[in-house]
C-alpha cells in the first residue's frame, strides 16, 4: 500500500518494504523499512534514474524536508530521490527502550542490535533495489555515516551502484574505535579554541556553568542528570555550520536570578534537554562504537577511555587551574546511559555491546582496490567528526576515487551548500571537472 501526497514543488510517495532482520537468515524474522519517494511535479511522469539517499548518524531516519531545499531540488533536476528510513530509524520498525524488551534481556537485545550497521543496511538497500528500480542500478548519496554505508555498499554489491556520492564521510578501512577518538580529541580541541576565539565572553560564561554543575545537583524537566560531562557534550554543535553561533547564544543568558541566587533558567533548560536527549535517536548512542569495530577486538567505551589520555578535557582541572572548560565532540560515554532516561533501560545492553568480540569486517579492501564504479567525495578540511587524515587515505585505497577537499563548509555542507556540493561532486563522478 501506498500513500501519494504533494507539496511545494513536488510529489511524494510512501513505500514500505519487508526484508529479513538477518540477511544471513532469508527466512526467518522480518523487519519493515520506510522510504520516501520524491519527484518533482513537473517531472513526476517521466522515466527518471533513482538516487537512494543514506543519512548521517547512526540512528536517524531520513530528511524530512517540505518542498525542495538545499541539496534535494538540484537531485530532482536529474533523479527520482528515495529517502530512506534505515532499519531501526523513523517510520522503520523502531529499535529503542521501548521495543528493544520485545528481544528479552540484554543479550537478547544485544544480538539483536548487531544487525543495524553499514552491512544490514546495504543489504536492505540491494533487497528494495529491485522493488524501486525494476533492477536498474541506482546513485547512492551518502552523507557522514551515510557515506560509511557507501563505501560499505561499493565492498559488497558494487554491481547495484551507478555511480557513489559521499559527503564527510570516508571511514577509515581498519582503524579502530581507540585510533578513531585518538584522532579526534585533538580535532574537537581545535574547534573550541576556534570557538572561544570567536566568542571570548563564552570562556567565562562555560566555567561559570561547569562550576554551577560540579556543586548542584540539576535534573532537567525531562528527567535527564545535567552533569558537567552533559554540559560539555554540547560541543557536539561545534562540527556544523551554524554550531559556534548556536552555541553561543545557548550559552549567553544560562542563569536567571532567583530568590536562592542565580540557577540555570528554565528557557536554558528546555533547549539543553532536546540537545541532549537521545530519545529521537538511540542507535547513535547505542552502536555509535560499534560502527568501527571491524575484528575481536572490543571497542570497550573506547571514547571514554581515550579521552584519559587528555586531562585538558576534565572540567574540575580546568576550573582548579584557572583554564578554559573544554567541551567534547562526537563521542559517547557510559554516563549517557545513567544520565538520559531514555538510555537508561538500555545500559546494561551497552555494555555488552562494547564488550563484543565477533564482530565482522565491513569493508573488502581488495574489491575497493578494483572499484569499477565512479566515486566522488566532498572531504571537509579538518572535519570534526570524520578524520582527514583517514578519509584521505581510504580514497587513495579505492580505484577511481575522486575527492574534493575544502574548508568552505563543515561537516554539514551538504545542508549548507547544497546544490553547490552536489554539483561539484556530479562533475567529479562524470569527470568533467
Amino acid at each position: 500500500m501506498t500513500d501519494t501526497y504533494r507539496q511545494p514543488g513536488v510529489v511524494l510517495t510512501d513505500r514500505r518494504f519487508t526484508v529479513p532482520l538477518d540477511h544471513d537468515n532469508p527466512a526467518g524474522e522480518t523487519i519493515e523499512l520506510y522510504a520516501r519517494e520524491v519527484v518533482a511535479s513537473d517531472k513526476a511522469g517521466q522515466d527518471l534514474p533513482w538516487l537512494l539517499y543514506l543519512q548521517g548518524g547512526p540512528g536517524f531516519g531520513a530528511n524530512r524536508f517540505v518542498g525542495k531545499p538545499a541539496w534535494l531540488g538540484r537531485a530532482l533536476e536529474n533523479y527520482r530521490v528515495l529517502l530512506l528510513d534505515q532499519r531501526g530509524t523513523g517510520a522503520s520498525t523502531p529499535a529503542n527502550r521501548q521495543s528493544l524488551p520485545l528481544r528479552g534481556g540484554p543479550a537478547g537485545q544485544a544480538d539483536h542490535l548487531t544487525h543495524f550497521r553499514s552491512d544490514s543496511i546495504v543489504r536492505d538497500c540491494e533487497a528494495i533495489r529491485p522493488h524501486v528500480t525494476g533492477g536498474a542500478r541506482w546513485t547512492v548519496l551518502g552523507q557522514s555515516f551515510g557515506g560509511f554505508c557507501a563505501v560499505a555498499y561499493l565492498s559488497m554489491a558494487p554491481e547495484g551502484l551507478d555511480t557513489a556520492l559521499i559527503t564527510g564521510g570516508l571511514p577509515s578501512l581498519d582503524a579502530h574505535a581507540d585510533d578513531v577518538y585518538r584522532a579526534a580529541y585533538p580535532r574537537i580541541e581545535r574547534k573550541v579554541a576556534a570557538h572561544y576565539a570567536r566568542y571570548p565572553r563564552d570562556v567565562e560564561r562555560a566555567r561559570r556553568i561547569a562550576d554551577h554543575l560540579l556543586t548542584h545537583d540539576v535534573v532537567l524537566p525531562n528527567g535527564y542528570r545535567f552533569t558537567v560531562e552533559a554540559f560539555q557534550s554540547l560541543g557536539l554543535m561545534l562540527g556544523s555550520g551554524d554550531g559556534s553561533h548556536r552555541l553561543h547564544f545557548l550559552l549567553e543568558h544560562a542563569f536567571v536570578p532567583t530568590p536562592s541566587g542565580p540557577a540555570l533558567s528554565d528557557a536554558f533548560q528546555e533547549e539543553v534537554q532536546g540537545l541532549l536527549s537521545f530519545a529521537g535517536h538511540p542507535l547513535y548512542a547505542l552502536i555509535h562504537e560499534a560502527i568501527y569495530a571491524q575484528d575481536a577486538r572490543p571497542t570497550a567505551w573506547a571514547a571514554e577511555r581515550v579521552r584519559g589520555e587528555f586531562p585538558q578535557f576534565d572540567a574540575a582541572k580546568a576550573l582548579a587551574g584557572d583554564e578554559p572548560v573544554l567541551f567534547t565532540g562526537e563521542t559517547i560515554h557510559p554516563w549517557m546511559f545513567d544520565c538520559d532516561p531514555a538510555l537508561r533501560p538500555l545500559r546494561d545492553t551497552a555494555e555488552l555491546l562494547a564488550a563484543r568480540t565477533d564482530w565482522t569486517p565491513l569493508y573488502d579492501p581488495a574489491r575497493l582496490a578494483a572499484n569499477e564504479v565512479p566515486v566522488a567525495a566532498a572531504v571537509y578540511h579538518d572535519d570534526m567528526y570524520v578524520d582527514t587524515a583517514h578519509s584521505l587515505a581510504t580514497a587513495r585505497a579505492v580505484r577511481g576515487l575522486r575527492t574534493w577537499v575544502t574548508d568552505e563548509f563543515e561537516h554539514d555542507g551538504v545542508r549548507t551548500g547544497g546544490p553547490r556540493v552536489l554539483d561539484r561532486l556530479l562533475a567529479l563522478a562524470r569527470d568533467e571537472v
